[in-house]
């Protein structure tokens, strides 16, 4: 199976594009608009064809100027029509001001924003461009909060209140049923907290030339889809396939080890053995006699078995206590790679060290525990938060939520895939995992992570179709796993 990467620019290179446009191929900013409105206003006839009421509320930039020309294109085409100005409206001798100019020769009227919005069968959000770095605030804000309140919206380019770069919403924020990005993909609108408000992104290239990109390369990709792994050799045995070690569950949290350990098996990986509490290890493999354990009181008894692995999984239901202490670190002289996650990475940030071949998965409160921050400086920049564990801990990070973000050494990968379903006990085990199965049969740590991730969350996606987002389990995704790496999804 082919894996299809999209590629996603910055905020800052949206705009050098723009530029580049108007100064090496000859467009200027009007045409730049106008072809931005009238694909928005195509956009808008596809999703709602029946629609004959809007309502559209233009700030006082190039996101209201793009508003102003889908109202117009509105109105010629018999709509009825009323738009909204956000505070002044569009500043004299720019772009936007031509737009309004073209709007009142169709015989189109302004109107002060007011609130509550009227009935209408759409709502347009031009409020607030790619440029947001700070809350929405005055008549921005009040416009923002009245979209807040209606139903459905399009929003044009970002809906307006989040920031493009990072996805991180510092105000309120329009919740879209579906934003219309122009010329490239923005990467905050895939993680953190606009996917709460972009509904359903569908990017217009404005039919500009593919040369405009070839030289400017993507900040980061977005991926949906899983890879299947290639067919076994007919002569293979188990110990080509690679052996995990799987390290973990104190006492009362053994389920966390055995699921990270049948999600290695069920990605492929030849042997994985359990090293566990002594507590339940005599119980832990009952229905998954595959799986070897072995009971540990101390961490000089894994000497032997951190030998014969070719990769470590430490951290699901570690705990924190003497005994966890004690495993993390006897992994401390490992040669092998690991997949450090949950309470190993706590460890980690108290006695921090650097290693080449891990990969770490925290959430965002384990993420800020590792860079000494705290979780809303984490959400407000998932992209660089991600870069700055890369950077003092080496290795690859995957930074787990919404729209996870994998990040090696010279890449940026944003998890497409996935839902809410998966916000649930056992899943972050369960990637643990895919993980450390993958880098058993050979993957590097940077590949295992992004294919890990991409197919823990297709797994994920097609076990909610099946019964559901809500009560989803994290054992519910084992079948997937195996039906993902062999191709069957």
């Amino acid at each position: 199976m082919s894996t299809k990467l999209i590629p996603l620019y910055s905020c800052e290179q949206a705009r050098q594009i723009d530029l580049d446009a108007c100064k090496h191929f000859g467009f200027s900013g009007p045409e730049l608009m106008e072809r931005a409105g009238n694909s928005a206003f195509s956009r808008l006839r596809q999703r709602w064809p029946h629609a004959q009421r809007l309502c559209v509320i233009c700030g006082s930039g190039n996101n209201g100027g793009d508003g102003l020309v889908l109202a117009r294109l509105a109105r010629e085409s018999g709509m009825n029509v009323r738009l909204f100005l956000v505070g002044k409206g569009p500043r004299r001798n720019t772009e936007a001001s031509q737009a309004l100019v073209k709007w009142h020769a169709v015989g189109g009227q302004t109107e002060k924003m007011i609130s509550p919005l009227p009935e209408a069968d759409v709502y347009i959000d031009a409020v607030l461009g790619i440029g947001l770095k700070r809350a929405p605030a005055g008549d921005a804000d009040r416009a923002v909060n009245a979209l807040g309140r209606v139903a459905p919206v399009l929003s044009l380019d970002v809906p307006s209140g989040v920031d493009a770069d990072t996805g991180y919403c510092p105000g309120s924020a329009v919740k879209a049923v579906e934003t219309v990005t122009f010329i490239v993909c923005k990467r905050g609108l895939y993680t953190g907290r606009a996917r709460n408000h972009v509904g359903i992104v569908s990017l217009e290239t404005l039919d500009l030339p593919e040369a405009l990109l070839a030289t400017r390369e993507p900040v980061s990709w977005l991926r949906y889809d899983a890879s299947a792994m290639p067919p076994r050799q007919p002569d293979s045995h188990k110990g080509d396939h690679g052996r995990v070690l799987v390290i973990g569950g104190s006492s009362g949290f053994s389920g966390a080890a055995r699921m990270a350990g049948e999600a290695a098996l069920r990605v492929g990986a030849g042997l994985v053995t359990v090293a566990t509490h002594p507590s339940h290890a005599a119980m832990l493999n009952i229905g998954r006699w595959e799986l070897i354990v072995h009971g540990v009181s101390q961490g000089s008894m894994l000497r032997e078995a951190i030998q014969g692995a070719d990769v470590i999984a430490i951290g699901p239901g570690l705990s924190t206590d003497l005994w966890g202490q004690g495993m993390w670190e006897a992994v401390a002289e490992a040669k092998c790679p690991m997949v450090v996650d949950a309470d190993a990475l706590n460890l980690l940030a108290r006695t921090p060290y650097r290693c080449e071949t891990w990969v770490l998965t925290p959430h965002p409160g384990e993420a800020a525990r590792l860079l000494n921050s705290d979780t809303a400086s984490v959400q407000s920049n998932r992209f660089e938060t991600a870069q700055e564990l890369v950077t003092r801990y080496g290795g690859s990070a995957v930074l787990k939520g919404s729209g996870t973000i994998v990040q090696t050494k010279n890449e940026t990968l944003v998890c497409g895939a996935g839902n809410p379903g998966m916000a649930s006990a056992g899943m972050g085990d369960v990637l643990t995992g895919v993980i450390a199965g993958l880098i058993a049969q050979g993957y590097s740590h940077g590949e295992a992570a992004e294919e890990g991730v991409c197919l823990h969350g297709v797994a994920g996606d097609r076990a909610a179709m099946e019964g559901g987002e809500r009560g989803l389990l994290a054992t519910d995704l084992l079948p997937w796993l195996q039906c993902a790496v062999n191709g069957n999804h």
